[in-house]
Order: structure tokens, then C-alpha cells, then sequence
């Protein structure tokens, strides 16, 4: 039997000695409230070999580093996209080129001034353009800012920094005169292009096929196996091309971002991230020598001054340029005025090479000390920036104020949100039938609502989760709440024929292009629905319910093969699931809803209606060519051959492709003369709820009327875009809401507490933000959660 070894592995001590250190100050600093970087960098520095020297293998440290540089650029890259360049394009192409640019040369110029030359001068202003992703982001996330002005400036200048990392390292070799031809350069920046053109066709034909492959092994193993190796394989064949491994990192985590399979490897891939770019972080703090930072403390200070002095000016001049207020580049400015950790890795190249910040050896200490007095500073400037705001948007409310208001509210009606459903059914009714048919479709996939008047049957339907309406389905201004212009079908389920024929007859003036299906228990009713405007009418009680459901799924484009197995499946249960009481323990159907299923809809060409005679080239040129024929019926047989010229026939029956709001452009065409003996009540034109009049795009400002309150914490107030047009939880839950309200400080829209949920006031337990103004039209007031006082203000100001 072996023996086992009793001497501890060499390199053990250093490990346990370097994860205790970094676990403790993270602690540390989460205690004083600063973000776990800070608190890594102070644990390098404690144990590094210009301290304790508790570790003295370096090597080892940095080649975890290395690693955890990889990692770091990896998960930025899985968190990157296309998409997100052409979102942010003025932001980070504008704002963050002039930015780095500005920084770059502001630095460059003002080392020259002393004398130093001009390569190194130009290598320290690529290190002082950098801020720190990780630190900043952080800060805006744990106070819920990321969507402000304020986040969204950060966010793009920093994913311009990211991009520009690249085009330094390509740079630092000619800096450092070893590659300082013209063709030098172009042959690496070629290469460079080369390597992302082929790894972005990889990322669109290759790695997505890879991914789904592994994926459907359903084994975590393999899954993180394939990922570690896509990253590592990835930097390791850019580094043999001659471009550096963050490149081939953050290439590698650009291949993965474009798979369906991105947050599932972020992940898996978060762990190891952390556990190695926390080591990145300490092997940084090693480098700081404290007894250098005693003895050259003047020279340190003065080096930070100059970096915030170049930061916070150039930074602040870069986003007034894109339009922003003198408030939100101020706090921006400060935000962003240390210096970032990819300046280690690039400081760490250019040391490697013979270039040194400012051109002195020492600079490099000099430099690393700077740095990690700024990193650790970074809250202290981001609540100095924050108050700097609040003094400079008070003094923008008094000028306000003075001037008078500078916008009107828009007079709309205030109404639960529906706003956002579109292409989805409207259940009329909640008796016996409709209760059966609405669970079955609660589990289908299908977006619906429904419409009642009773009280009892609305609380059963809301208790089980379902969307609903309290009203009179019969009438235009519920329906129309409803969304009943956007709707694809309506389904009536009601037991009164007279009720059914209403809804019929009110619902088909409304919307024509809607799919109408009505349910009834004589025969008799059905023959006087169909005038009314049916398109679908079915008898008896259970049997027609199963027609119901099959129409529903035809109109979502369901095969013949799946209907059928639908309605086999509800036979075969002996109609069980139509029967129940209670919610069924799991969905009876489960539809895999393609693009094609919500946006296309049958529709029928009734006598009267305009587009009797017209073309297809006219009605496809009236929903501004949103609109395409799938199918053309006629005499219930499908044209073989249908031709813009093709003219449109009474009793014709359509299958046309588009977004809802093209069906809305072109229901004038298909909308039949009002019935004789029909009458409309005068409702206002396509009323507007409070979510539709949001613009997320528009900055609002709260501007409390002197001697309101009194309010002890109106500095919290910011200038801020509404994150989305409607409750952000209720959104995300398909919920409805009663009134709206909007977080001044970052900019979450939530529901109040007449709501169910009451999200405004769960966001400020959980945020700690305590003022809110209400977005409902007309109401000009906030309030203050902390201090539990209304904040009566003037008309918002937009921008």
C-alpha cells in the first residue's frame, strides 16, 4: 500500500495565504462600503513583497493573473454584442472616441510640457484614458443607476475604452521603437482585422451549431469543458498570430455573446471569473510599494491631481459635446476619473518592452500608486459627483422656476394599462364556458386577456394569474381599453345570445380585420351572428369548445397534425380538462409560437367594404407596404395564383402577414356601413393610458415648488429617462397596474399602491430611493417615502 505524502506542495502556502487575504479585505471593504476591488488591491499590497512578504512566488501569481486577465476580457465579451454597438453608437463612438482622444492627448501634452518625450508622453495617456469597467459598473448597479444619463454616458464611454484596449496594445510595440515603420504598424493592425473578420464569421455559422451540439447533452461538465476551451483555444491562436491573448479573449467571449447560449455560459464561466480576476487584482496590489508611496508621497499626489484634472476635464468636455446637461457631465466626469484595470495589463506591456509611464522607471510605481489611490477614492468621487449634480439641478429647477414651465401635459384619459398586449385574444365573458376555455389557454402560450363585469369572477380569474379587464365587454370604450384595434381574435363565451349579438356587432365595427368567434347554445343564435359579423360560430355546450380551441390555434398557425392531436387529447380525457373546477395541474397544450404566429391573421372581405374591388398592390400600399397576402380564398378555394393586380371579391377570405399596427392602418378597408338599428356611443378616438405616453427617451425632472414638504432629501433627486413605458415587475410578469409612478433618482417605473403589487414602494425597500412623482396625465405631485410628505411641483421639465 503507497504511503501517502506528508510534505506540503510548495507553491500551497502561497495560494491559501492569497485567497484568506483577498476573502478578509473583500470583507473589509464591504464593511466600509467599498467595492471588493478596492479591497483586493489593499490585500495585495498587504501581503506582497514590499510588506509582509507573504508571498514570495510571483511567478506563480502572475501567471493566475494572466489567467484572470483572460477571463476578465472573456466575460466582457460574452457580455458584448453587436446589437449593443449600434444602440450606444453616438455614445461610444462619439462621446468615447472624443473622450479617449482628448484624455489620450490632454495627458500627452501636459508631460511634454516637462520635457518628456513624446512616445512615452502618449503611452502615460493611453493609461490615464482608461477608466475601470468593473468598479464603475458596479457602483451603478448597486445604487440601480445603470439607465440614467449618468449610466448610460458611463456605459458607453467604457465599452469604447474596452475597444480601444486593442488598438493601444497594437501600439505599444511602435511606441517602444520596436516596430516603428508606418508598414510595421499596418501589417499588425491588418492582422489584427484579420483575426476579428474570421472569428466573427465563426461566431455567426460555427459556434452556435457547437454550442446547441453540447448543449443537448444536457451534461454541465461538458458544457463548461467546451467553454474554458473556446476561450483559452481562442487566445492561444491569437497570441501564435502575434495579437495579444486579451484580443483573443474577448474575440472568444464575442463568439459565444452570439449564441442563444451566452447567459448560460457567463454562467458557468462567473466562478472561475471571479476566483482569477480577484488574483489579477491582488498581483496588482503586490506591485505597489508602500515604503515608495511614504517616501514619494508628494510626487504620488501630484501625479493624482494631474490624472483627475486630465480625467475630469476631458471627460466633461466629451459629453456636453453630445448634448448633455452641465449636471450629468459633471457627475459623469467624476465617475469616471480613475484610472482603469486594463492600464495594469497595458502598463504591464509596456514595461515588458522598456516604456514606462512618463518615461521613468520609477514612473511605473509611480503610476501603479496612483492608480490604486484613485481605484480606492472612486466612491468618495461618485458621491462627490452625485452631490455635485444635485447643487447644479437645483440651481437648473430655480432658473426653472423663474422662467416658468417650459412644456404642457398632454389631456389623455387614464385607464388600466393594456398598452403592451398586441396579436393576442380577448376573452369576452367569465361564466362556465369561458372559465374552462381560459385555463386551458393560461397554459398555451398564447397571449390573452379577459373582459367581465362580474366581481366574483374577475377576483377568480386574477387570483389564478390571468390578465383582466373589469367592464362591459359590450361597449366601444372597454373594448378599446382592451386593445381590441390591435387584437387578433376575440372569442365571445357569453350565455346571453342578446349580449353575444352586441359584442359581435360592436367588436367587428371596431376592428375588421379581427378574428370573431362566438360561442352559443341554440342553433337558432347562430344564423344572427354571423350577420352581426362572426366569423366563427359554434353550438353545444362542450363540443364547442374543442372548436373554439382549434380555431384559436389555427389562427396562430398551428399544423393540422398538432389541432388534431389537441382535440384528440381533449376527447380522450372525456372533456376533463374543459370540466375541471380548479386550475389544471399542468397545460393541456403548449404551443411553440413561431414570428409567423402572431403576425399573421385571417380576415375576411364582407359586402360593403371599401376594399371590395380594390387590389392587393392598393392594400398592401395603405399599410405602407407592412403588410403581405399569404393566401387568398375564395368560394373556400385558395387562388393558385395571386398578383398585385389581383382584385379582391365579396365573401373573399384573406390570410395576410404584418405587425398589428399595419392591420391598424388598413381596417378602414375593410369596415362595413353601421348596421341599421346599431348605435355607437361618442367615446374619444383610441384613448390613451398613462404607459402609452411614457418616452423612454425623454430625460424628466421633479421640480418641487418652494416651501413644499418639508423634504429633507431632495438632493437624491437626478434628471432621468424612464427605464420602460409601463411597471417594469408587472411588464416582465404580463400584469396589469392602476396608476404609475416614476423613481427620480434612477428611473424605475413602478405600479402604486392601489395596485396589487405596489412595486414603487417595494423598489424604494429595496433601493433605498426615496422620491417618486406620478406619471398619470395631469398629476404634477411627488412624494417623499422617507420623510412621508407630498412634493407639489411644477410642470416637469423634458429634454
Amino acid at each position: 500500500m503507497p504511503q501517502l505524502a506528508t510534505a506540503t506542495a510548495p507553491f500551497l502556502q502561497e495560494i491559501v495565504v492569497l485567497i484568506l487575504a483577498g476573502a478578509l479585505m473583500a470583507y473589509v471593504g464591504h464593511r466600509f462600503r467599498l467595492v471588493p476591488i478596492v479591497g483586493f488591491l489593499l490585500a495585495g499590497a498587504l501581503i506582497g513583497p514590499n510588506a509582509l512578504k507573504l508571498v514570495k512566488d510571483l511567478e506563480l501569481v502572475n501567471s493566475a493573473a494572466e489567467l484572470g486577465v483572460i477571463l476578465l476580457l472573456f466575460s466582457i465579451g460574452l457580455e458584448f454584442s453587436l446589437e449593443k454597438l449600434v444602440r450606444l453608437q453616438k455614445l461610444l463612438f462619439g462621446g468615447g472616441g472624443l473622450q479617449v482622444g482628448l484624455s489620450s492627448v490632454g495627458m500627452m501634452g501636459l508631460l511634454m510640457l516637462f520635457g518628456v518625450a513624446w512616445r512615452p508622453a502618449l503611452f502615460t495617456g493611453f493609461l490615464v484614458a482608461l477608466s475601470s469597467t468593473a468598479i464603475v459598473l458596479k457602483l451603478l448597479g448597486d445604487r440601480g443607476e445603470t439607465s440614467s444619463d449618468v449610466g448610460q454616458v458611463s456605459l458607453g464611454l467604457l465599452i469604447f475604452q474596452d475597444l480601444a484596449v486593442v488598438m493601444m496594445v497594437l501600439l505599444v510595440p511602435v511606441l517602444a521603437g520596436k516596430g516603428d515603420t508606418p508598414l510595421h504598424f499596418l501589417g499588425a493592425f491588418g492582422k489584427a482585422l484579420g483575426i476579428i473578420v474570421a472569428v466573427l464569421v465563426v461566431a455567426r455559422r460555427l459556434m452556435p451549431r457547437l454550442l446547441e451540439v453540447v448543449a443537448r447533452t444536457c451534461s454541465p461538465e461538458l458544457f463548461l469543458l467546451t467553454v474554458i476551451a473556446v476561450c483559452f483555444g481562442t487566445a492561444y491562436l491569437t497570441s501564435l498570430a502575434g495579437v495579444s491573448v486579451s484580443l483573443g479573449a474577448f474575440l472568444a467571449g464575442l463568439v459565444v455573446s452570439e449564441s442563444r447560449f451566452s447567459e448560460h455560459a457567463f454562467g458557468e464561466i462567473l466562478p472561475l471569473q471571479i476566483l482569477f480576476s480577484a488574483t489579477f487584482f491582488v498581483s496588482v496590489g503586490m506591485l505597489l510599494d508602500v515604503g515608495f508611496l511614504v517616501e514619494h508621497l508628494p510626487e504620488v499626489l501630484l501625479a493624482i491631481v494631474a490624472v483627475l484634472l486630465v480625467k475630469v476635464l476631458t471627460t466633461g468636455i466629451a459629453v456636453l459635446a453630445l448634448g448633455y446637461r452641465m449636471p450629468v457631465a459633471v457627475e459623469s466626469a467624476l465617475l469616471l476619473a480613475q484610472v482603469g484595470e486594463f492600464s495594469f495589463v497595458l502598463e504591464r506591456s509596456g514595461r515588458r518592452l522598456g516604456l514606462f509611464p512618463a518615461g521613468l522607471e520609477e514612473g511605473s510605481q509611480a503610476f501603479i500608486a496612483a492608480t490604486v489611490m484613485l481605484m480606492v477614492l472612486t466612491p468618495l468621487l461618485s458621491r462627490l459627483g452625485g452631490w455635485a449634480q444635485g447643487r447644479l439641478t437645483r440651481k437648473v429647477h430655480r432658473a426653472v422656476a423663474q422662467a416658468g414651465p417650459t412644456t404642457d401635459e398632454a389631456e389623455a384619459l387614464a385607464a388600466e394599462s393594456f398598452a403592451r398586449y398586441e396579436n393576442h385574444v380577448i376573452v369576452a365573458g367569465y361564466g362556465d364556458g369561458a372559465r374552462r376555455l381560459a385555463r386551458v389557454l393560461r397554459g398555451s402560450g398564447i397571449p390573452f386577456l379577459v373582459s367581465t363585469l362580474s366581481p366574483p369572477g374577475a377576483n377568480e380569474a386574477e387570483a389564478e394569474g390571468m390578465a383582466v379587464l373589469r367592464g362591459d365587454y359590450a361597449r366601444q370604450r372597454t373594448l378599446r381599453v382592451a386593445g381590441v384595434q390591435r387584437a387578433k381574435l376575440l372569442i365571445v363565451v357569453d350565455d346571453d345570445a342578446a349580449m353575444a349579438h352586441r359584442v359581435v356587432a360592436v367588436a367587428r365595427m371596431e376592428n375588421p380585420t379581427l378574428r370573431l368567434v362566438a360561442r352559443v347554445r341554440a342553433v337558432a343564435d347562430v344564423e344572427p351572428l354571423r350577420e352581426a359579423g362572426a366569423d366563427v360560430v359554434v353550438c353545444e355546450e362542450l363540443e364547442s369548445l374543442v372548436a373554439v380551441l382549434s380555431s384559436v390555434l389555427e389562427d396562430y398557425r398551428q399544423s393540422p397534425e398538432d389541432i388534431e392531436g389537441h382535440e384528440d387529447s381533449v376527447r380522450r380525457s372525456g372533456y376533463a380538462a374543459l370540466r375541471r373546477s380548479g386550475a389544471l395541474e399542468k397545460p393541456l397544450l403548449v404551443c411553440a409560437l413561431e414570428k409567423d404566429c402572431l403576425g399573421s391573421r385571417r380576415v375576411s372581405v364582407r359586402p360593403g367594404a371599401p376594399l371590395v374591388g380594390l387590389s392587393v398592390a392598393a392594400l398592401i400600399e395603405r399599410a405602407g407596404g407592412a403588410l403581405g397576402v399569404l393566401e387568398l380564398r375564395r368560394d373556400d378555394v385558395p387562388l393558385t395564383s395571386v398578383t398585385p393586380h389581383t382584385l379582391f371579391e365579396a365573401g373573399d377570405e384573406l390570410v395576410l402577414k404584418g405587425a398589428a399596427d399595419a392591420f391598424e392602418r388598413c381596417a378602414e378597408l375593410f369596415r362595413t356601413p353601421t348596421p341599421e338599428g346599431l348605435e355607437l356611443e361618442p367615446v374619444p378616438a383610441a384613448p390613451r393610458t398613462s404607459a402609452e405616453l411614457i418616452d423612454t427617451q425623454a430625460t424628466l425632472e421633479f421640480l418641487p415648488k418652494p416651501g413644499t414638504g418639508p423634504c429633507g432629501h431632495l438632493d437624491r433627486l437626478r434628471p432621468v429617462r424612464p427605464r420602460t413605458r409601463g411597471c417594469e415587475e408587472c411588464l416582465k410578469l404580463h400584469d396589469t397596474w392602476v396608476h404609475l409612478r416614476l423613481c427620480m433618482t434612477c428611473g424605475h417605473v413602478g405600479c402604486c399602491d392601489d395596485s396589487k403589487n405596489k412595486h414603487a414602494t417595494r423598489h424604494f425597500h429595496e433601493s433605498d430611493h426615496p422620491i417618486i412623482r406620478s406619471l398619470e396625465p395631469g398629476e404634477r405631485w411627488g412624494w417623499c417615502y422617507v420623510d412621508k410628505v407630498q412634493l407639489d411641483s411644477e410642470p416637469p421639465a423634458r429634454t
